[in-house]
Parts: structure tokens; C-alpha cells; sequence
């Protein structure tokens, strides 16, 4: 049974707040890699920072109106090339001092910093030009270029000044990592084994539960059946497979979270037979789709509205930037896949193709986390391969690795081919994915790619001063890069939590998540 108790937690905060249990336990996929914002890198870390810490815009879960919990009010000026923001007085830091516009331009100048070595940074680097404070609450931040919608620019979390001494060159081994201090609902703190968030109330946040604690999951199955018998209270995943048992049990409740992501089949065109665009072209008609997620997902292929829907291009297809023109590849066509290996230069000996007297042998990688949404999704797609005359190695590449090595583009030696996902927030910026590596561009560039055709298009997007424009150019890449296949592009698939009926009003965010935790009760 939930018991009330009343506490004060946080200075400044008059009058006491009634609160629920003493813990709330929930499942995540993996611990956070870091508690400090500029250093994320996971959705698990985007999750748990939504916590600690006040992001200076956001947008609401239920209007999708951008919004902000610390900005008083604000001005665009200079047509969208500058922005004048005044905080909201009494908001205090975990540690009781207050929010100020200082902390503001010290969270800008820190991602500014070169010596800040942040991929997080790295968009608003390309974005941001300076931040200067006007008075105690004011700062005004300009742009590299005029943005039509500049608030959409600076949905990022504000980090405190006087807890790095004003050093803005920021390192991510700083105890600020596990200890950190936000001024969200939530003050946290990471160890070996779990995450313990509890209230935090403030002038702008009034959060009704007072203790979460994450854990990672391990087995899929194992957390489904822990939060059926009240052993914990939340699962953030819920893969396809498991959705009915949750669904049958009358104390848990399914709830959708957005997670604005897809699916891809990453193509290493720096090995020598996928330089071809011919040979990219016929992996990607030698894959079938409908059957790797009725194999791996469990969709039944008679379902009209299936948890999983295919895409043809780096967007989902609600995304305005979706092109529809592009016709999606469902089923495999392995008779046009051999004719293109074929006026590509290849042969077939013993079922197995053969080019410039080389056997094929792709070395295909994996997200291994991805697996709990997609079970043997690496091992039925390499069957898929195989079966389509290209002998491959399968893979599976641990959430660090992926990281570390994967999204840094340090592993064109190692990998032919990788299987991942991406996820979107307030802006749908592919940029990063597909632009030529050089200075802060590309960061995202698994495989270094490069084509200077993309490369333009892409400079047409960040360019564009209307939505129109902006829309008329990721369609063009959308349909370029259904054409040149440097990704072969699979799915969106729902994403699924699982929460115990006893958790009240939890409204999940798209992407972050708990945006809106301070509404959540028990």
C-alpha cells in the first residue's frame, strides 16, 4: 500500500509537500553513462537528466507548443538572429543557490569551448554564436545565422557556474558526472548499481513522488514478470513480444512513448565492394523487411495497424520531412539483386558472390541493446544475406563500444555494415549522419561518408529561413539517399513502457521522457 509523508526538501520551498512512497523502482536498459548533461550520449542519459536538470525550452507532451519552465519571458530579435531571455526569479540549484543568467551564458560559453569535448555540444556549437547577460536574469544569445524559430535552437539543459568555479573548459570525468546539480524536480545521484533520484521541490516544479530508483534490466522477460508481481513499479521497454502478457494483466498499463526513432542498416562504402553503388543497391533488395519483423518482432503480417512501420528514407514517416514520393521496399527482389551484382563485375561460385577474384564477406555489427526489441534481428538479417549469395560475420557490439567507437566513425576497419537506431527531440537534424566529416560537421558520420552532392543539400537545409524551404530540401536528401544507399533503411517501431496502475497521471514526453514528471503521483 502506498503511505503519504510529508517533507521539505530544498531551501527556499514554503510549506510542506505531500509526497508518495518512499521509492518508486523502475527498469531501464542500461545505467546512465554519465550524469552530466553536455557529456549525454545515450537515451537512457537523455532520460535521467530530464530528472536533475531544467532544459531552457521544451516541448509540451500534450500540445507539442514549445515551452519553458525557467524563462519568464523572452523576444526574438534582429529577425531570429538573436534571442533576449529573462529567467524566472527564485529558482534555486539543488545546493540552494539561485538561477541566474550567468548560469545561462556559462552553459553556452561551456559548449562553445573547443576544449569541451562533447558530440552533445556539437549542434549547438553550429547554432549558437556567443551569450551575454544583460542583468541578473537576462542574457541574450545570438546565432551563427537567423532562425525562424530560434527558441527551437537552445532546448538545451542549463548546468551551474558556480560548481565548475566559471571554468567553462568542461571534463566529463568531473565529479559533477555522478554527483550532479540540476534544478530540476529530481536530485540524483549514480553509483555502481543504481540511481537514486529524490525530490527536490522548487519555486517552478512541485514533484509528488518522492524517490525513484533506476536499475538496469538484464532480461526482458525477467522485468515483465518482476513489475506483473509489484516487484518494481516501471519498465521502460516493452518489446513487441511481451506487450500481450503486460496487456492481459490488470494492474499494469502499456503506455506509448515516442521516441521519434528508426532503424538502419549502416553500408561502409570505404570497403571495396560496397564503394559499387550497384552492390549497396542489391543488399538492400536482397533484404525482406515483412519477414525480419515478423521473425524478430513478432508482427503478424495480417495486422493493419503493426507496432513497426517501414520507412524509405532517414525519417519517419508522420515527419513533414518525410518524402512520400520514394517508394518503400517491403519484400526482397532477389532476381533484380542479382542482375545488379552482375553488371557490377560479380559472379556466383557455390551460391556465394565473387568480385575482382574476392569472395564477399561482410562483417556485420549490432547495437547489442537493440536485441531486446528485435530478438535475433542480426541473426535472421545475416541469414537474409547469406541466402542472397553474400557470406557474412556476425556481431554484436556492446552500448560502450557503439558509442565509443561506432557513432565516432572509428570503425571502418572492423565493420562492413552495422545495425542501429536513432532518435530525434525537438529538431529533426540528420545533418550529423550524413555530412562529409570536417570540423564540428558530420559527428554523427558512422562510416564516413561523403558525397558532396548530399554535403550541399544538407547546407540548403541549415540555410533555409522558411519551413518550406527547409522541408523542399530533406526531401531532396531523402530521395538522394534512397538512390546512393549509404544507409539501407529499415523501420520505425513503437516504443512501449509498462507502468503499475498505482503510478498516477505519468505522462511520458516524446524522447525525453519525464519532462513532465512533476505532475507523475502515486
Amino acid at each position: 500500500m502506498a503511505r503519504m509523508r510529508h517533507a521539505l526538501i530544498g531551501a527556499g520551498v514554503i510549506g510542506a509537500i505531500a509526497l508518495g512512497t518512499a521509492s518508486v523502482d523502475y527498469y531501464e536498459e542500461s545505467l546512465p553513462s554519465t550524469m552530466h548533461p553536455i557529456f549525454a550520449r545515450s537515451m537512457v542519459d537523455f532520460r535521467s537528466h530530464e530528472l536533475i536538470f531544467d532544459r531552457l525550452y521544451h516541448r509540451s507532451p500534450i500540445t507539442n507548443e514549445l515551452v519553458s519552465r525557467v524563462v519568464e519571458s523572452d523576444e526574438v530579435l534582429q529577425g531570429g538572429s538573436m534571442l533576449k531571455v529573462t529567467l524566472k526569479k527564485g529558482i534555486r540549484w539543488h545546493d540552494n543557490k539561485r538561477l541566474t543568467a550567468g548560469d545561462l551564458c556559462f552553459t553556452v560559453n561551456a559548449m562553445l569551448n573547443d576544449r569541451t569535448a562533447s558530440t552533445f555540444a556539437k549542434p549547438f556549437r553550429e547554432a549558437i554564436k556567443s551569450c551575454v547577460t544583460e542583468d541578473r536574469q537576462t542574457a541574450i544569445i545570438s546565432f551563427n545565422k537567423i532562425y525562424p524559430f530560434p527558441r527551437e535552437r537552445v532546448s538545451f539543459p542549463i548546468i551551474p557556474e558556480h560548481v565548475f568555479g566559471g571554468n567553462t573548459a568542461l571534463a566529463p570525468d568531473h565529479s559533477f558526472a555522478t554527483q550532479p546539480v540540476g534544478t530540476g524536480p529530481m536530485k540524483g545521484v549514480r553509483t555502481r548499481r543504481v540511481v537514486t533520484f529524490d525530490a527536490n521541490p522548487n519555486e517552478h516544479v512541485k514533484p509528488q513522488i518522492a524517490q525513484l530508483k533506476l536499475s538496469e534490466g538484464g532480461d526482458p522477460f525477467v522485468q515483465i514478470r518482476t513489475i506483473i508481481n509489484a516487484g518494481v513499479q516501471g519498465v521502460i521497454q516493452v518489446g513487441p513480444a511481451l506487450r500481450p502478457e503486460v496487456a492481459a494483466s490488470d494492474d499494469v498499463a502499456l503506455k506509448s512513448y515516442d521516441l521519434r526513432s528508426w532503424w538502419f542498416l549502416a553500408l561502409n562504402t570505404d570497403t571495396p565492394a560496397l564503394r559499387d553503388k550497384r552492390v549497396r543497391k542489391a543488399i538492400h533488395l536482397t533484404l525482406d523487411r515483412n519477414e525480419l519483423r515478423e521473425l524478430t518482432i513478432g508482427v503478424d503480417p495480417n495486422d493493419k495497424n503493426p507496432p513497426c512501420e517501414f520507412i524509405s528514407g532517414p525519417f519517419i514517416q508522420s515527419s513533414p520531412y518525410y518524402n512520400r514520393q520514394v517508394p518503400l521496399q517491403e519484400n526482397h527482389d532477389r532476381e533484380r539483386a542479382k542482375g545488379l551484382m552482375k553488371e557490377a563485375g560479380a559472379t556466383q561460385t557455390a551460391g556465394k558472390w565473387i568480385i575482382n577474384d574476392r569472395p564477399i564477406t561482410l562483417r556485420v555489427g549490432m547495437n547489442a541493446p537493440l536485441d531486446a526489441e528485435a530478438k535475433d534481428l542480426l541473426a535472421q538479417l545475416g541469414n537474409q544475406l547469406n541466402a542472397g549469395g553474400f557470406d557474412q560475420q556476425v556481431f554484436k557490439i556492446s552500448n560502450d563500444q557503439w558509442q565509443n567507437n561506432i557513432i565516432s566513425g572509428r570503425a571502418g576497419g572492423e565493420y562492413d555494415a552495422v545495425i542501429g537506431k536513432w532518435a530525434f527531440g525537438t529538431v529533426e537534424d540528420v545533418n550529423p549522419l550524413f555530412h562529409t566529416r570536417e570540423g564540428s560537421k558530420g559527428s554523427l558520420n558512422i562510416f564516413n561518408y561523403s558525397n558532396p552532392e548530399v554535403d550541399k543539400i544538407l547546407t540548403q537545409w541549415e540555410d533555409a529561413t522558411t519551413d518550406t524551404q527547409a522541408r523542399d530540401a530533406y526531401h531532396d536528401l531523402h530521395a538522394l539517399l534512397a538512390e546512393e544507399l549509404p544507409y539501407v533503411f529499415l523501420w520505425k517501431l513503437d516504443t512501449k513502457s509498462a507502468w503499475r496502475m498505482e503510478i498516477k497521471n505519468n505522462t511520458i514526453a516524446p524522447y525525453f521522457y519525464f519532462t513532465s514528471f512533476d505532475s507523475w503521483r502515486d
